[in-house]
């Protein structure tokens, strides 16, 4: 009976695992947007890219003039890896016959299996969910127009774009599915009415007012290895379920579907969205000499409460056990004072989530150390610290709640919060110009990112730590009114995590809440993102 309750539990903390992806924004935050700016390592604020100075310095905007039309494609590759090995000495739950996690090799002798692959992107389509792209490279397109009236100190402009863009998804037969098999975190700016203002030749400022989409959908395979599940599986073969007869019934049933710490429970699917939440950026640009910028910008947090569905499909070894044991006296009783549940194949219905989108500062200077040779160094700030719990509420009560509650202060029949406990971060940026023509210049940069995941919360998932992103470009002036912008990049972030090192992950005490799909187990992560960005601009 205590195996049902701490399950049941574990289902709940499944939510939790669905929404840490949002952890990913630390890491795809400017990665999608400019390719000078990508080229500079992002150290762009006082030196802001085009009409896409509307995101990184709207104070940018007065560098324009006339009216200006900008498309942006950048193009991403990525690869997510993942190996899970059992350590030395590894006798997971000390029960016979349950010593191994079947998906996962040991160090000595890793099978195949053992290694989760995937280079599939997922895109959020809003109203629909997870786009599964095809393999291969995706596209993030941007496009803006500004308009500056000939002797106005003020310029408009308006941009759309994806400040925020991650998603992946794996084989279904990937040993990585359970944390997830397919995700996709998306905000989409869709209107960004911004104003700079020339005050005098050496103050600029601007303000923006960015109308965006939010959307977070996952989908992923729910097993929980832990030591009540083993124990479940070892009384299912002391009653010799296999041969049909059950000793002691009616008063107990263990016989009604197969259930282990290896067993699939079923699958999850969450999708939730945010149709309009704003944010407001300002932006300021001081240029006290022909050679020093200094430049500074603000973006405002965004406080949502997200809609959407949510839906569990339960195996039929998973609901026929619970069926059968509702059936039996001691199980009924058991169910009626615990609220365990009832065996139901599927739990529908919707949810929101209360999430704010976390606010950014960003300052920096650009410096030409000489007539050919510019210098950027950027540092900003972005407030994950706020995102220390998700608070989902459900429009029913469900079964999995009604037993977390008993073991939980997080949870009631119809609510669940979820601690995650991030952490704000200061990251450097630094870029160079090489102004090899009067139409050619030649760039390099290198951002800092350092994760704002804690250490005991890291997970396949949000497979992100510490990262750098290293970058090389060019801008090309094609003629007096056009100008091209190139980059390719390249980051990387790995990450180790020992078994017991993340109970998001791999812890395998009895008592973690939180949901450990490779309890016991080492896990290595890598991810690797290759972005190549094309820019056009013109004078229309």
């Amino acid at each position: 009976m205590v195996n049902t309750s701490h399950k049941k539990r574990m289902l709940g903390a499944l939510f939790a695992a669905a929404l840490c992806g949002s952890a990913q924004a630390q890491l795809t935050q400017n990665l999608t947007l400019h390719p000078k700016a990508l080229a500079l390592g992002n150290a762009v604020t006082a030196d802001p890219p085009g009409i896409m100075a509307i995101h990184y310095n709207p104070a940018g905007l007065t560098k324009l003039d006339g009216r200006q039309l900008e498309i942006n494609l950048m193009n991403v590759y990525l690869d997510i890896d993942a190996e899970f090995y059992a350590p030395d000495g590894y006798e997971i739950f000390n029960i016979d016959g349950l010593e191994t996690d079947p998906m996962t090799g040991s160090q000595r002798d890793p099978v195949a299996n053992s290694s989760s692959h995937t280079n599939n992107v997922a895109l959020y389509l809003p109203g629909y969910g997870i786009l599964r792209a095809p393999p291969g490279p995706a596209v993030a397109p941007s496009a803006g127009i500004s308009i500056k009236p000939p002797g106005s100190k003020l310029t408009f402009g308006n941009m759309f774009y994806l400040p925020q863009a991650a998603g992946f998804y794996r084989k279904e037969s990937d040993p990585g599915r359970y944390l997830p098999q397919a995700q996709a975190i998306q905000r989409t700016t869709y209107l960004s009415p911004t104003v700079g203002y020339e005050i005098n030749d050496e103050w600029s400022v601007g303000a923006g007012i960015h109308i965006s989409h939010q959307g977070i959908a996952v989908d992923q395979y729910m097993r929980a290895p832990n030591m009540l599940l083993g124990v479940g599986e070892v009384l299912q073969d002391a009653f010799n379920c296999e041969s049909g007869d059950e000793p002691l019934q009616p008063w107990i049933a263990l016989c009604g579907g197969n259930i282990g710490p290896w067993d699939d429970i079923g699958t999850l699917s969450l999708n939730v969205q945010e149709t309009v939440s704003p944010t407001y950026a300002l932006g300021v640009l001081w240029e006290p000499y022909d050679w020093f910028t200094w430049g500074a910008s603000y973006t405002s947090e965004a406080r949502m409460n997200m809609k959407g569905t949510f839906e569990i499909n339960y195996t039929e070894d998973w609901s026929g056990f619970w069926q059968r044991l509702n059936n039996s006296v001691l199980g009924a009783i058991s169910s009626a004072i615990l609220s365990l549940p009832s065996g139901a194949p599927r739990e529908a219905g919707n949810v929101s989530l209360d999430l704010t989108y976390p606010q950014h500062f960003q300052t920096g200077v650009s410096v030409d150390v000489h007539p050919m040779l510019t210098l950027n160094a950027d540092v900003g700030w972005t407030d994950y610290a706020q995102w220390d719990a998700f608070n989902l509420q459900f429009d029913r009560n469900l079964e999995f709640l009604g037993a977390a509650r008993i073991l939980s202060t997080n949870a009631t029949q119809n609510t669940l919060s979820l601690p995650v406990g991030m952490t704000d971060q200061w990251n450097w940026a630094f870029g160079m110009e090489f102004h090899a023509s009067n139409r050619l210049d030649l760039r390099a940069g290198v951002e800092i990112r350092d994760s704002v995941i804690p250490d005991d919360q890291r997970q396949t998932l949000g497979p992100f730590g510490d990262a750098h992103l290293y970058s090389v470009g060019m801008g090309y002036r094609w003629d007096r009114d056009t100008e091209i912008d190139l980059n390719l990049s390249y980051l990387q972030s790995i990450e180790n995590i020992p078994a017991n090192g993340s109970c998001n992950l791999n812890c395998d005490n009895i008592t973690n809440i939180i949901y450990n799909p490779y309890a016991g187990l080492d896990v290595r992560t890598s991810l690797r993102a290759v972005l190549a960005g094309l820019s056009f601009r013109t004078k229309f």
